[in-house]
């Protein structure tokens, strides 16, 4: 009898627990690893959208989530934090870089990833995207951003452009052919000034900046963290720098506002953690980019900002 009103009891108890539970055997809390390439403004703020929008989201939920949020420092490392997250069982992965992304999708197939500021999924993934995998690109329309160039520097045919990337980015490869493409085809020069080292950068700039009438920066993570070098030379030899990323040191930019492109990213994690939805239910989805001017620096140059 004494054993017969004990499981009794404890039945009770089970049953009061189910109760007080949101419902019995639901997850009220998730962890989510974030691994982010390195630290520059554009991934800080991708980050920091993403953490906002899902905090916002998972409370209105009701629930909570916890983040455990890595900073590789280079390519070769973001294997090491994914393996950290695989290892931890985490519920879902966002990746902030095409090195970080590729690194989760070579480690998992089941735990959901989500990528941001990756410029094109498509190509990263040679056509196959893992069901697992989807996300957000900082992909712009380099055809606009071509023309924005030849417009405001009355760029010729016959005048140089470099390109400016660093060759371990994948993505800053896809984006030099792109605009090498569409200035060729209205007669202007393009020059890849490329480099694997940051090392190298100060004498490759000073280099670019004597032989080119401007310089382009495809939105590259290596360069954009390094790029008050970039700045300070090519200002003092009047050659105007132009970036898909904005920032301080370009005359202009068409570019994205990476806090809303990891706004957009946390979003999706929530769907995907409250199971709404899974990853391979979202298109890669992109942002509408602004038009930015930094009228000092084009004071500076000698650039007419159009009057619209």
């Amino acid at each position: 009898m004494k054993k017969l009103v004990s499981l009794v009891l404890v039945l009770m108890l089970c049953a009061a627990s189910c109760l007080a539970m949101t419902g019995c055997g639901e997850k009220t809390d998730y962890t989510v690893g974030i691994c982010q390439l390195m630290e520059h403004e554009s991934l800080d703020k991708a980050t920091k959208g993403f953490v906002d929008a899902l905090n916002e989201e998972m409370k209105k939920a009701g629930k909570t989530v916890e983040f455990d949020t890595q900073v590789a420092g280079e390519a070769n490392l973001c294997t090491t934090v994914i393996n950290t997250f695989t290892a931890k069982k985490v519920d879902l992965i966002m990746a902030n870089a095409t090195p970080a992304l590729l690194a989760a999708a070579n480690a998992t197939t089941t735990i959901p990833v989500l990528g941001t500021s990756v410029t094109d999924y498509h190509d990263t993934f040679s056509g196959n995207i893992p069901s697992n995998v989807s996300g957000t690109s900082d992909a712009v329309p380099f055809d606009e951003q071509a023309q924005m160039m030849i417009e405001t520097l009355g760029l010729a045919a016959g005048d140089t452009v470099g390109v400016l990337y660093c060759t371990n980015e994948s993505n800053s490869l896809i984006q030099y052919e792109a605009v090498k493409a569409l200035f060729e085809a209205e007669g202007i020069v393009v020059e890849a000034y490329t480099f694997s080292e940051t090392t190298e950068l100060q004498a490759l700039v000073t280099a670019a900046a004597n032989a080119c009438k401007a310089i382009y920066v495809p939105s590259d993570n290596t360069v954009a963290d390094n790029d008050t070098i970039v700045g300070t030379i090519c200002t003092e030899k009047n050659v105007p720098v132009y970036t898909s990323y904005g920032g301080a040191v370009c005359y202009a930019s068409l570019a994205i506002d990476y806090y809303e492109l990891g706004w957009e990213t946390g979003k999706m994690a929530a769907e995907i953690l409250l199971g709404t939805k899974t990853t391979a239910d979202f298109e890669i989805k992109t942002l509408i980019p602004s038009v930015v001017y930094n009228e000092e620096l084009c004071a500076k140059l000698e650039i007419t900002v159009p009057a619209n």
